[in-house]
Formats: C-alpha cells, sequence, structure tokens
C-alpha cells in the first residue's frame, strides 16, 4: 500500500502544567509535537513549525526516527513558545496562566516544494490567516483538517469562517463548538457548523470520548476507560493524529467520499475509535512521555478492546 505523507502545520512548544496528579515544568508541548508522534503510528509525517534556539535538538532527532520530516522546522532567535497552564478537579478544561509567544509570534509558515505537493494537510490550532496561507501554498491536498480554540472563535471569527470553507474535517472540543455556532444543543450546534464549509465535523467531549457528525448521520465513540489520568494536555492533537494518520494510512480523501461513501463512513468510525485509544494514552503522563515510549503493539490491543466495547 502506498504511503501518503501528512504535512503538519502549527506549533512546537514548552508547557509548564499542574494538575491534581502533580507539576511539570518546561515539558515539550505543541499541537505539531503531539499530532505529528501520534500520526506516525500510521503514516509518515512533514512538519512545519517554528522553535527557538532553547528547543533540544535530540528531540527533533527523534522524531526524525519516527518517520517525521523536520526540515520544515525553523530555528530561530530567541526563545521556544512556552505555554503555563493548570486544571482543576475538572480535567476536560485548561486554564491558561500565561502565554509566551516568543518565536511563534512571527510564525510565518512557508511550504518546500515538497511540503507543497503533499496530499493530507491538517491545520493545527494557529492564527486562521496562517491557516488560510499554508492553504494557498498547497494547492494539491486531496484531504484537508483543522482545528480551532475559543481564541480565534472569538477574536477571528470572520477570518475563521474563510478557512472553514476552505477544509473537509473540523476537530473542536464541545464548548468552542458551542461558542461557534451560537447554539446550546450538540446536535444544532454540529448542523450549524458543517454548513459553515466542514462535511465532516469532530466533537472532542474529553472523559466523554468523541462525536462524529457526517452526511451519514451521528456516530458516538466512547473514551478508552483508564484509570491513570494525570495530564490531559495535548490528548486533543493525538487523537487528531491517530484519527487523520489512519485516513492517510488507507488513502482515503474527499474522492472516496464522493465515490464509496459507505467505506467512508466506515473508516471515518474506525479513525475515531483510533482518536479515542490514542488519547487515552496521552493522558497517563505529563508531556509526550507516554506516547514516545508507546508501542503499537500495546496501541492495537487497547483498540480491539474498545472495539469490543462498543458491540450492542
Amino acid at each position: 500500500m502506498q504511503q501518503h505523507s501528512i504535512l503538519t502545520v502549527g506549533s512546537m512548544a514548552f508547557d509548564s502544567i499542574q494538575t491534581p496528579a502533580g507539576r511539570a515544568e518546561q515539558v515539550l508541548g505543541g499541537s505539531v509535537n503531539y499530532f505529528s508522534v501520534a500520526a506516525s503510528f500510521f503514516s509518515p509525517v512533514q512538519i512545519v513549525a517554528v522553535v527557538g534556539e532553547d528547543f533540544p535538538q535530540t528531540h527533533l532527532s527523534w522524531l526524525e526516527s519516527r518517520k517525521i520530516d523536520t526540515r520544515g522546522v525553523q530555528k530561530a532567535p530567541g526563545k521556544t513558545f512556552h505555554w503555563v497552564g493548570q486544571y482543576d478537579q475538572n480535567l476536560n478544561e485548561a486554564k491558561t496562566l500565561s502565554t509566551f509567544l516568543n518565536v511563534f509570534e512571527h510564525f510565518n509558515p512557508t511550504l518546500s516544494d515538497q511540503q507543497k505537493k503533499a496530499d493530507y494537510v491538517f491545520l493545527g490550532n494557529i492564527d486562521p490567516v496562517l491557516q488560510q496561507r499554508v492553504l494557498e501554498q498547497n494547492t494539491s491536498h486531496k484531504l484537508v483538517a483543522c482545528d480551532s480554540m475559543n481564541f480565534w472563535i472569538s477574536g477571528k471569527l470572520e477570518e475563521l469562517k474563510k478557512t472553514l470553507k476552505m477544509i473537509d474535517i473540523l476537530s473542536i472540543n464541545e464548548g468552542e463548538a458551542y461558542l461557534l455556532s451560537g447554539q446550546k444543543n450538540i446536535v444544532k450546534a454540529a448542523q450549524s457548523i458543517r454548513e459553515m464549509g466542514p462535511s465532516v465535523l469532530i466533537i472532542k467531549r474529553g472523559e466523554f470520548g468523541a462525536a462524529l457528525f457526517t452526511d451519514h448521520g451521528t456516530f458516538l465513540a466512547p473514551a478508552y476507560p483508564t484509570a491513570t489520568v494525570v495530564d490531559p494536555t495535548g490528548a486533543g492533537d493525538s487523537f487528531a493524529g491517530a484519527f487523520f494518520g489512519h485516513l492517510a494510512a488507507r488513502g482515503l480523501n474527499r474522492a472516496t467520499a464522493k465515490s464509496d461513501p459507505k467505506t467512508w463512513d466506515h473508516e471515518l468510525r474506525q479513525a475515531l475509535l483510533a482518536g479515542c485509544v490514542m488519547a487515552s494514552f496521552t493522558v497517563e503522563d505529563f508531556s509526550l512521555h507516554r506516547i514516545m515510549r508507546l508501542e503499537r503493539a500495546e496501541f492495537d490491543v487497547r483498540l480491539k478492546s474498545l472495539r469490543e466495547m462498543i458491540k450492542a
């Protein structure tokens, strides 16, 4: 089977996090890190991001060992983006204490000739203007997925709506879905958002799993029940990596949705389950520590277990 490379554009960062399980200072974070590690279990990945002079070369080398192409990671003078956050007993909601954009403030994604030809594009949670800029450079894409957050929904709604017209799949959490749609009912919210452009909508629901909305209806995937929840940071990005990686590994895209809708719908559901399983590993330790030591056999066992759980 041909391997389809995924292009992902977003943040590579340091996180300082407080959760009920403890505290971690200046650990690796950022949407691109979580997404690319998760997606690499399925498909090769190309990264476009910016880091500071303080970013460890050892991490970039580790990513490269996982078929993750880091040539698009620009090292700029200054410090790497640093996010400081806290979780209380409600682990579904992160409280941002401070954000230091540093070199990320002037991030301007410029694609190489190879990156411009990537079939699969995942736009991490960045300024929607930058998301559009990526798609203006990559015109050969066959499937585009996007993430966003309440900061952009509140602050750059019109630009975000332009981005939504250019994508196939949107992945956001439940609170963001209500904010974006102006609705308080998840079904009405999904209908409103899909009318903005994305034919596939994923609403991430934390410990309650994820909901998939398509032309074929709604599918609800439960979160995999795990006894150890240390740090939810990056769970949504790693979810997206496994979800999108599953589709890319099978060469499925918007053409499949038209020519073979039954297969498309089935594989979207399988991808959703893969995403839930990957997120369940991510939360078991701080930073990327758990998914960086994850073995594919462990993942497959848990995925099989989740499939058994939802059989009726």
